[in-house]
């Protein structure tokens, strides 16, 4: 027995030292030989989806990303009363560039089972990609039945027309009956409201015989109602829409950035043309928002402007959808 295990010993030291030593250092050098050089893999860019669809109950939801721009911000645009370093403080508490921006345009298609609805029509124009994003999600401009208009600003209305003809041929439009009537009237073809105005005739006037007009509380179709929230424009339109006791708030430009305008609401914002009216109205909506816990989709919010108004001590901020409206 004393015998066998004495000659048994260093058979084993002898197969430890192959796999600990020299064995073990020779196998980086094999692999290295049996390992082909590659070269590195190219950069392919940023990229980022553009369309989301969510379940609304017995609805289809679908947000399209018309296009993004970059720009220096977000002061002066957002936090116009206030200085430079308050903003810029703001933005890196929230890890954002404090010099740098990027806005997003975003369009929205609620499916109802019996119409199909289009709410802003985008950029147009080289700027937007409304109609290439709506083949993506599996639409045609001829599927659309009705077009709802939130506010007469250009990245809302600047998709409506191409080429002189309506993009959208088979539609009704919708919108509200002040925001209309400012736009449209000949006394904004002058002074600060020409440019806006000027759009107004070409995109939205010559389709004021397929218009229905609206105010607070009125009825789109059934589940999609209209809620006013002036102040961005005098006649900005929100519109709630319900199916099946689940609700989403498509709140166009009543916040423009998801913390500028949400964490801060009661600072200016360059393109609010009643800036306290609109300080009041974001207010009131986050409070009902976040009250109620109803989504919110917002046309200026990041991709997909899916989100969720959360309380804070003494403010709110933005949450964005994970999976609460996923089918199942």
């Amino acid at each position: 027995m004393t015998k066998s295990a004495s000659t048994s010993t260093p058979s084993l030291t002898r197969r430890m030292a192959l796999a600990t030593g020299a064995g073990a250092l020779a196998m980086p050098a094999l692999i290295g030989r049996a390992t082909p050089v590659r070269a590195a893999a190219p950069m392919l860019g940023v990229s980022a989806p553009t369309f989301r669809r969510v379940q609304l109950g017995s609805f289809e939801v679908t947000t399209l990303l018309d296009g993004t721009r970059p720009a220096d911000g977000p002061h002066p645009i957002f936090g116009e009363d206030q200085s430079a370093e308050a903003v810029q403080a703001l933005m890196a508490e929230n890890k954002l560039p404090e010099t740098r921006a990027l806005f997003y345009f975003t369009p929205t298609i609620v499916n109802t089972g019996s119409e199909l609805v289009l709410f802003d029509a985008g950029l147009g124009g080289d700027a937007g990609s409304l109609v290439s994003q709506l083949d993506a999600a599996g639409y045609t401009p001829d599927q659309i039945d009705i077009v709802v208009i939130t506010h007469m600003h250009p990245d809302h209305i600047g998709g409506l027309m191409r080429d002189g003809a309506a993009t959208f041929p088979n539609a009704r439009y919708v919108t509200g009956q002040v925001e209309y009537d400012f736009w449209s009237a000949e006394d904004r073809l002058s002074g600060p409201t020409e440019r806006v105005a000027t759009l107004v005739q070409s995109n939205v006037v010559p389709l004021a015989d397929q218009m229905t007009f609206l105010g607070d509380g009125d009825d789109v179709v059934s589940g999609i109602t209209a809620v006013g929230a002036f102040g961005h424009t005098p006649g900005h339109m929100t519109f709630m829409i319900e199916s099946d006791g689940q609700q989403i708030l498509i709140w166009a430009d009543t916040a423009n950035h998801f913390v500028a305008s949400i964490q801060r609401p009661d600072w200016h914002v360059r393109f609010d043309m009643d800036k306290e009216a609109a300080a009041e109205t974001r207010k009131r909506l986050f409070d009902m928002a976040a009250t109620d816990a109803v989504a919110v989709i917002g046309y200026h919010m990041p991709f997909p402007a899916i989100g969720y108004i959360m309380r804070t001590a003494d403010s709110w901020r933005w949450e964005p959808l994970s999976y609460q409206l996923s089918a199942g």
